[in-house]
């Protein structure tokens, strides 16, 4: 160890060494216990959000019923266009005159209804994006462990024992 100690300096030399080269290595290969820390609190953050839909009361009968109103319009035109496709197997000739029907709808009346499903979708993007994240209280908030805010080198039982030997 002693030509070692002489290359580098001290032991200071070979943690920054290797400090050096684990930072170098996380830029190729990603960092499985960082990975896995965020993938844990976004986890957690959307619980948090799942619990906060359903922790304030619904008013009456009425805000559940426009609530799932407000929930169908994705699913039936996902649904439905399944359907169509389905109906265009089962009864080809059918599907061909409705599709034919189709052709005589005017061009303002497609662009009318383009800007309706537009304008609904949009506006409901547009009040996710407007309406303020909920922030989380300080007894939520994800913790920081000790290894995440320090190097692994600092951690190291064996590293700290030849240290104190005077290696």
């Amino acid at each position: 160890m002693g030509l070692i100690g002489r290359l580098f300096g001290s032991a200071g030399g070979a943690a920054a060494i290797g400090s050096a080269a684990s930072q170098v290595a996380e830029i190729f290969t990603v960092n499985a216990t960082k990975k896995m820390e965020t993938s844990h609190d976004a986890f957690m953050a959307t619980q948090r959000a799942y619990g906060e839909e359903f922790s304030q009361p619904r008013a009456c009968w009425f805000d559940g019923f426009v609530n799932g109103l407000n929930r169908l319009p994705r699913p039936l035109l996902a649904l439905g266009t399944l359907a169509l496709f389905i109906y265009a197997m089962v009864n080809p000739a059918s599907f061909a005159q409705r599709m034919v029907g189709l052709s005589y709808v005017p061009e303002p009346l497609w662009w009318l209804l383009a800007a309706i499903v537009g304008f609904y979708f949009g506006a409901r993007e547009a009040h996710y994006f407007r309406t303020p994240k909920p922030t989380t209280p300080a007894s939520t908030a994800p913790s920081t462990t000790p290894s995440s805010t320090t190097t692994p080198l600092a951690t190291n039982p064996a590293l700290e024992e030849w240290k104190q030997k005077g290696g």
